[in-house]
C-alpha cells in the first residue's frame, strides 16, 4: 500500500470540518445553548404579559385633492382601494407605524404617563420608541379593514393610548392626503419666498433710514424748511438793528469832544465834603458802576427794547440823577469825581455810550454770521434729503407692495386649510367598525424569550467554532496536516481506551549460543531458546503497525531502495507522543515478517523501547552487537534485537553525529535488514535533527491535539534541512464524529 496522498491545501470549510467542529465541541454548544434556554425560561416565568386594546379601522376610499386646469381651484377626488388593497392600504399602515404618529401620540399623553409602569423617566424619544414597539398594524382579511392593536403594562393607558393614535391617525391621513397636495406645497412655498423678499426689504428700507438720519424725508424737510425761514426773519431783524446801531455809532464819534481847562480849575477851588457825604457819594458811585456793567452785559445778549435792559437802564439814571444832584449840592465832590472817574461826567458818558454802541455792532455781526453758517448747514442737509428721498420711497412702495401679496397668500393657504378640512365636514372615509376595545392580557411575547435562547444557542456555536478555527493551534486530524505542510502521512492511530490495551510482558531467559561463526552475523548464529519466546503484545495497536509496517515496505519499494540495512528513525516533538510504542511495534511487525533481521536501537536517556523487552534485565549498547561480543544479549526473539546508545549519553551528545558516521560502514555490513531507532523529540538542542539525514526514513510521531500546527511546520522544516525523507504518524487521534456522517478514511 502506498502511503496516504497529499491534499492540495484547503482553507475553507467543508460539510466534514462542519460535523467535526460541532461533535467536538458539542458540550461548549449544549451548555450554551440550556443556558440561553434557561434564560428565556426565566424571562417568560418572570415577565408578565401586558394588556392590549385593539381596534379596527374600514377605509371605504381615500380623498385626495386634484387641481381642475381650466378652473385653477381644487376639488377632491375619490380613490378606492384596489382588489388586494396594495398600494393604498399599504400607505395607510405606513402612515399608523411612522415615527412621527408615534412622537406626536407620545407629546399628547405624556412621556411620564407611557414610561410610568414601562421603566419610569419622562424622556420623550424613550416614550416614542416604546409607543412605536408596542403598537401592531395589520391587514385584515377582506383587504379594507386595518387591524390596530396597542401593547400596555397599565391597561388603563393601552386604551387611551390607542386612541390618540387612531385621532392622530386621522389627522396625518389628512395632512398626507389633502393639506400637503401640490398646490398647498405651491402656496406654502410661494408663501415662504415672499416672506424672505419682504425681509429683505425692510432690512434694505432701515438701512437707508439709518443712512439718511431720519424716519422720513418729508417730514425731516418739512423742518429744515420751517428753520430756514426763521433764520430769515431772524436774519433780517439783527440786520436792521446792526444798521441803527452804525448810525448811532457814527453820531456819537462826531460828537465826542476834548474836556475844557476851566473845568480843571474848577475842581482844584472845590472846598472839603464832610466824610459822611464822601461814603454816601461812593456808595451811589459803586451802584451806578454795577448798573453800567449790568447793562453792557444784557446789551450783548438782548435789544436795547428788551425789558431787562429797560430796566437797568432805568436804574442807570436814576443813579445818575443822585450823582448829579449830590455834586450840585456839594462843589467839593468835583476833586472826588474827577480822581474816581465820575460816571456823571459828560464827556465820560459819552465815551461809555460810544463803546457800548461798538460792542452791540460786534454782537449783530456775530450773530448774523452764525445764522448764514446755520443757513448753508440746512441747504446741504436738504439737498441730502432730496438724494435720498427717491430711494426710501421706492422701498417704502415694494414693502406696502409685498406685504399685501404676503397677506394674500396666507388668506389662501387658511382657506386652503379650512377647505380641505371642512370639505366634506369629517373624515369620513375611514370608519371604526371598532372603538379601541376593554384591554385584556396579551399574548406572552415571545420575541425577548426566543432572543434569549437564539443568543444562547448561537453563543454556543460561536465559541465552538472559534475555538476551533482561530484559539485551538493544533494539529487534530489528517486534514490539518494535509492542509499545512506537503509531507505524507504514513497512518493516523486512534485514542484507544485502557481495557483495550493490553500489554502482556513475558520476556524468557537470555537464549544459548550454538553453532554458527560467533561473528554474530545472520540468525544462524543464535540457536532456539530453552523456552517459547513471548515478547511484549498491545493487542489493540498490532494492526496499526502492521499497516505502519506495510506502507513503510510500499514506500522502500516505490522509491527502489534495495540495500540493506534501511535505517529508519522514529522521533516526536514532545514526550509522551507514542514514539517508543511505535518503535516497538514496527519492529515487532518487521520482523515477524520473517525475510531478516530487525535490530531496535534506543537513542534515548529513558531506554523506553529497550525497557519494554528487557523486563528489568541490563541491554548491551551497539557497539557490542555489531561486534558480535553480546549479540546474544540484545536477542529478543527470532529475527529482532535491541540495544541502547545510552550508556555514556554525556559522551554520546557530545560525539554521536562523529562516531555515528563511523558507525554506518559498519551498520551497512551488518546482516540486518532494518535498524530502527528510537530517537529523542525534535528540538533545537536535539541531536536527531543532525542523525537524519544518516537516515532512509525519519518517521515524526504527532500527538494529537497536543501539539501546535506552527512547531509541526518549523521541526519539518529543521528535518528538511538535512535533506532527511520525513513521513507523519499522528497518534492518539480522537473520531468524534459517529460513523455514519464520518467523511475521513479512518480504521473501524
Amino acid at each position: 500500500m502506498n502511503p496516504q496522498p497529499i491534499a492540495t491545501p484547503n482553507h475553507g470549510l467543508d460539510l466534514g470540518d462542519i460535523y467535526y467542529v460541532l461533535f467536538r465541541h458539542k458540550w461548549k454548544i449544549v451548555l450554551c445553548s440550556l443556558a440561553g434556554l434557561l434564560t428565556a425560561g426565566a424571562i417568560y416565568r418572570s415577565e408578565a404579559p401586558p394588556f392590549q386594546s385593539e381596534a379596527r379601522l374600514l377605509v371605504k376610499y381615500i380623498l385626495t385633492e386634484s387641481k381642475t386646469p381650466a378652473a385653477n381651484v381644487n376639488s377632491p377626488a375619490k380613490l378606492s382601494p384596489d382588489e388586494r388593497g396594495a398600494s393604498i392600504m399599504n400607505t395607510e399602515m405606513e402612515i399608523l407605524r411612522s415615527e412621527d404618529l408615534a412622537r406626536r401620540v407620545a407629546e399628547a399623553v405624556g412621556a411620564e404617563k407611557i414610561l410610568a409602569k414601562a421603566g419610569g423617566g419622562s424622556d420623550s424619544l424613550a416614550a416614542t420608541a416604546f409607543v412605536r414597539y408596542n403598537l401592531d398594524v395589520g391587514l385584515g382579511q377582506s383587504n379594507s379593514v386595518i387591524h390596530v392593536s396597542f401593547r400596555h403594562p397599565d391597561p388603563e393607558m393601552a386604551t387611551q393610548t390607542l386612541r390618540e393614535i387612531i385621532d392622530t391617525y386621522y389627522k396625518m391621513h389628512v395632512e398626507a392626503h389633502r393639506a400637503t397636495g401640490a398646490l398647498g406645497d405651491a402656496l406654502q412655498a410661494d408663501a415662504d419666498n415672499m416672506k424672505q423678499r419682504l425681509n429683505q426689504t425692510e432690512d434694505d428700507l432701515r438701512r437707508a433710514i439709518a443712512s439718511a438720519g431720519a424716519i422720513s424725508p418729508e417730514i425731516a424737510k418739512e423742518g429744515i424748511s420751517n428753520q430756514m425761514i426763521s433764520i430769515r426773519r431772524e436774519l433780517q431783524t439783527y440786520e436792521s438793528e446792526l444798521a441803527a446801531r452804525l448810525a448811532v455809532y457814527e453820531e456819537l464819534k462826531k460828537r465826542q469832544t476834548s474836556p475844557t481847562p476851566d473845568a480843571a480849575a474848577k475842581s482844584d477851588a472845590t472846598p472839603e465834603v464832610p466824610p459822611s457825604v464822601l461814603d454816601e457819594f461812593r456808595t451811589l458811585y459803586s451802584q451806578l458802576s454795577k448798573y453800567q456793567a449790568l447793562e453792557q452785559e444784557l446789551l450783548i445778549q438782548f435789544t436795547p427794547t428788551a425789558s431787562r435792559v429797560k430796566d437797568i437802564q432805568a436804574l442807570r439814571r436814576e443813579t445818575e440823577e443822585k450823582v448829579a444832584k449830590m455834586r450840585t449840592e456839594h462843589p467839593g465832590l468835583v476833586k472826588v469825581s474827577t480822581n474816581s472817574i465820575d460816571p456823571a461826567d459828560p464827556a465820560r458818558q459819552l465815551g461809555i455810550e460810544i463803546s457800548t454802541a461798538w460792542i452791540q455792532i460786534t454782537s449783530y455781526q456775530a450773530k448774523i454770521k452764525e445764522l448764514n453758517a446755520q443757513m448753508d448747514r440746512l441747504k446741504a442737509e436738504m439737498a441730502r434729503l432730496d438724494r435720498v428721498e427717491g430711494p426710501i420711497a421706492e422701498l417704502k412702495r415694494n414693502r406696502e407692495m409685498q406685504e399685501q401679496t404676503y397677506r394674500n397668500y396666507q388668506a389662501a393657504l387658511e382657506q386652503s386649510r379650512v377647505n380641505q378640512t371642512m370639505g366634506d365636514g369629517k373624515v369620513s372615509n375611514i370608519i371604526p367598525i371598532q372603538t379601541p376595545s376593554t384591554p385584556f392580557r396579551a399574548a406572552m411575547n415571545m420575541r425577548k424569550v426566543g432572543l434569549a435562547a437564539a443568543i444562547g444557542i448561537l453563543a454556543g456555536f460561536a465559541w465552538a467554532f472559534l475555538v476551533e478555527m482561530y484559539f485551538d493551534r493544533s494539529v487534530r486530524r489528517p486534514k490539518d496536516l494535509a492542509r499545512l505542510m506537503r509531507v505524507p502521512l504514513l497512518l493516523s492511530v486512534p485514542r484507544l481506551r485502557a481495557r483495550d490495551l493490553k500489554l502482556q510482558l513475558d520476556v524468557p531467559s537470555r537464549p544459548a549460543l550454538t553453532g554458527g561463526n560467533g561473528d554474530g552475523h545472520g540468525s544462524t548464529a543464535l540457536a532456539a531458546p530453552a523456552e517459547p519466546v513471548r515478547f511484549g503484545r498491545i493487542d489493540a495497536l498490532q494492526p496499526f503497525h502492521e499497516t505502519l509496517r506495510d506502507r513503510l515496505i510500499s514506500y522502500f519499494e516505490s522509491r527502489n531502495l534495495t540495500h540493506k540495512p534501511k535505517l529508519v528513525a522514529i522521533t516526536s516533538l514532545r514526550r509522551g507522543a507514542g514514539v517508543t510504542t511505535t518503535a516497538s511495534g514496527l519492529a515487532r511487525s518487521l520482523s515477524e515478517t520473517g525475510e531478516g533481521n530487525v535490530l531496535l536501537v534506543d537513542m534515548t536517556a529513558e531506554r523506553g523501547a529497550a525497557q519494554q523487552f528487557a523486563n528489568g534485565k541490563v541491554v548491551c549498547g551497539l557497539d557490542d552487537v555489531l561486534e558480535g561480543d553480546a549479540r546474544s544479549q540484545a536477542h529478543v526473539t527470532e529475527h529482532l534485537y535491541v540495544v541502547s546508545e545510552s550508556s555514556n549519553s554525556e559522551r554520546l551528545s557530545r560525539n554521536l553525529p562523529q562516531r555515528f558516521a563511523r558507525l554506518v560502514p559498519k551498520l551497512k555490513a551488518s546482516d540486518f535488514d532494518y535498524i530502527i531507532f528510537d530517537m529523542p523529540a525534535v528540538n533545537q538542542l536535539s541531536i536527531t535533527p543532525r542523525l537524519a539525514g544518516f537516515m532512509d526514513m525519519v518517521l515524526m510521531v504527532v500527538e494529537s491535539e497536543k501539539t501546535d500546527r506552527e512547531i509541526v511546520e518549523g521541526a519539518c522544516a529543521m528535518l528538511a534541512e538535512s535533506k532527511a525523507h520525513v513521513g507523519i504518524v499522528l497518534n492518539k487521534t480522537k473520531n468524534y464524529v459517529p460513523n455514519g456522517l464520518q467523511q475521513e478514511l479512518t480504521a473501524s
